[in-house]
């Protein structure tokens, strides 16, 4: 693959751009070969060469300033635990390098959305939005979540252009929505759908590159039971919660135990937990129904860089050390809201028998739904001046997903961003 070598002159703010030299036949196999003039245009950039000119290019136009500086992206991604491969070409070795200074900056940029990059991640929320009410229109029982799956992808496709998702769908029914990632190769969305199940759809498309990330919860045969609403409700207690608490400054650990607490306090009101749920959040018990934080950066890369700053602390405790950012919020930011609950063995079992908390469950009723599965439901949340927008236009209330199962109209009210590049 022939890659485009972008450069900016920090100093005038002059860009140049370098494409690769294409052989003759290239046109052959992979269409027209763009002249430079295209590319600057595409581009906008001030000027293009190629990028066998690199050397002589920067050698001539800066010759009078001694050797330049050149500011490589090197750093490490504290999402992926991943560092970023700084660019290289041939007579490199005769410019300084700088490998420190880019990153953590290009990764600030990276933070908070111009007014086009929202409108971007407004497209890919909307077209995902009608996606998922249509697949929620669509789903039966005796289905496969595969088929859920296919759904989603050809309404994004093929009403939006959206050729990617984000991340690999997460399609998981029954007790396959306690596993967090469900979805992957070992674990391909192949079951069938079942009476009494609930599903758990995370999926979102991708538009030029910028992604959107939402998950909806509902039942298969498009009615709540008992049970299924009192894990519903207090996972969208939790999420509405938290959007209505979010704008600058507020602390997303604070965020997350938030959502914890109303977690807690919504099993403790449907009997699932007794006792102290100040006590509960001591001793770390939401993170035996939420191991998961409470959502992440979102923009190029579905977790986007940027969540925890040089010298940063990622909590240590059970839940928290899961959280992909500790930050506040600042204008501009674009993070998911995604809280759940999930009845997973693997934490469920070593806590009931635990001294420190096994006294808060209801072990009775805790058994009751250890085939439950989980409810997790995520938007995608732009911070503004004084408070927040959700981009997310999913039907979340129960009445309002029994309706649009039963095939009630969806409308989806579009949130529009002023073009150009200021902030929210």
């Amino acid at each position: 693959m022939h890659h485009l070598g972008p450069m900016e002159d920090i100093a005038s703010g002059k860009s140049m751009l370098f494409a690769p030299r294409l052989p003759a036949d290239y046109a052959v196999w992979m269409g027209e070969i763009k002249s430079l003039t295209h590319f600057q245009a595409k581009y906008k950039v001030t000027q293009v060469f190629y990028i066998d000119e690199i050397k002589e290019v920067l050698s001539n136009q800066y010759q009078a300033m001694g050797t330049p500086l050149l500011f490589l992206l090197h750093g490490l991604n504290t999402d992926s635990n991943k560092y970023s491969k700084p660019a290289e070409f041939q007579g490199i070795k005769k410019f300084q390098t700088d490998l420190n200074t880019l990153h953590p900056i290009l990764t600030e940029c990276r933070v908070t959305k111009s007014n086009l990059e929202l409108a971007l991640i407004q497209f890919a929320n909307d077209i995902s939005t009608e996606a998922h009410v249509e697949v929620m229109r669509k789903t039966k029982v005796g289905m496969k979540e595969y088929q859920l799956e296919s759904m989603f992808l050809h309404h994004t496709y093929m009403y939006g252009g959206c050729r990617h998702c984000s991340y690999t769908c997460i399609c998981a029914t029954g007790d396959n929505s306690a596993v967090l990632h469900y979805g992957h190769a070992a674990a391909p969305n192949d079951k069938t759908l079942r009476e009494g199940d609930m599903a758990l759809l995370d999926m979102g498309a991708e538009y030029h590159f910028y992604g959107s990330d939402i998950t909806c919860s509902f039942p298969v045969n498009g009615k709540f039971t008992r049970d299924q609403s009192l894990v519903y409700t207090a996972v969208l207690d939790a999420h509405d919660a938290v959007i209505s608490a979010m704008s600058p400054g507020v602390s997303w650990v604070d965020m997350h135990k938030l959502a914890e607490k109303i977690i807690l306090e919504s099993l403790k009101k449907g009997h699932l937990l007794v006792g102290d749920v100040d006590k509960m959040m001591t001793e770390r018990l939401g993170a035996v129904f939420m191991p998961h934080g409470l959502g992440h950066l979102l923009g190029i890369d579905t977790h986007d860089p940027g969540g925890y700053l040089k010298g940063a602390e990622r909590p240590k405790e059970p839940g928290l050390s899961s959280l992909r950012t500790s930050r506040k919020l600042l204008e501009g930011m674009v993070i998911t809201v995604e809280p759940g609950c999930y009845f997973i063995d693997a934490l469920l079992l070593p806590a009931l028998e635990s001294p420190s908390v096994s006294e808060f469950f209801n072990h009775g009723e805790i058994n009751r739904f250890r085939a439950f599965g989980g409810v997790r439901i995520e938007s995608d949340v732009c911070v503004t001046a004084n408070g927040c927008i959700n981009m997310t236009k999913c039907p979340r209330k129960i009445e309002e997903i029994e309706a649009v199962m039963a095939g009630v109209p969806w409308p989806i009210k579009k949130t529009t961003f002023p073009s150009g590049n200021g902030q929210v």
